[in-house]
């Protein structure tokens, strides 16, 4: 089982290598005011997850700097994730509003349609 995940997990890093979608360009001030408007989003995420590749893809394609965190390797992380959000279960948007409040997004459509939504 694990030398299925394994194989399966290079092939979707791979094929996510070769078909990342390309950033719009935009002028630099817009970029800057875009780049404070995602300053406090962070998404918790595992590298081969097939729907946090989706995520991430769509975060790439609206060319957003949203920070990524590695909830499988990084033992911080994933403890924020569960002690925050209340699970480990990826992709997962942490949104942190400018009156200090968090929210966590669990749902990979969920994310994307809110990042559409917000950024569009």
């Amino acid at each position: 089982m694990f030398l299925i995940r394994f194989i399966l997990g290079r092939i979707i890093l791979t094929l996510d290598f070769i078909f990342t979608p390309r950033s719009p360009r935009r002028p630099e001030d817009q970029q800057q005011v875009l780049d404070q408007q995602t300053a406090k989003l962070a998404l918790y995420q595992f590298q081969a997850c097939p729907f946090c590749v989706k995520v991430r893809r769509a975060i790439k394609r609206q060319g957003l700097n949203i920070e990524t965190r590695d909830a499988r390797n990084n033992p911080l992380h994933r403890a924020e994730l569960e002690s925050e959000g209340g699970q480990v279960k990826v992709p997962c948007l942490r949104i942190e509003t400018e009156l200090g409040e968090v929210r966590w997004m669990y749902e990979s459509s969920e994310i994307i349609h809110y990042l559409q939504q917000r950024f569009a």
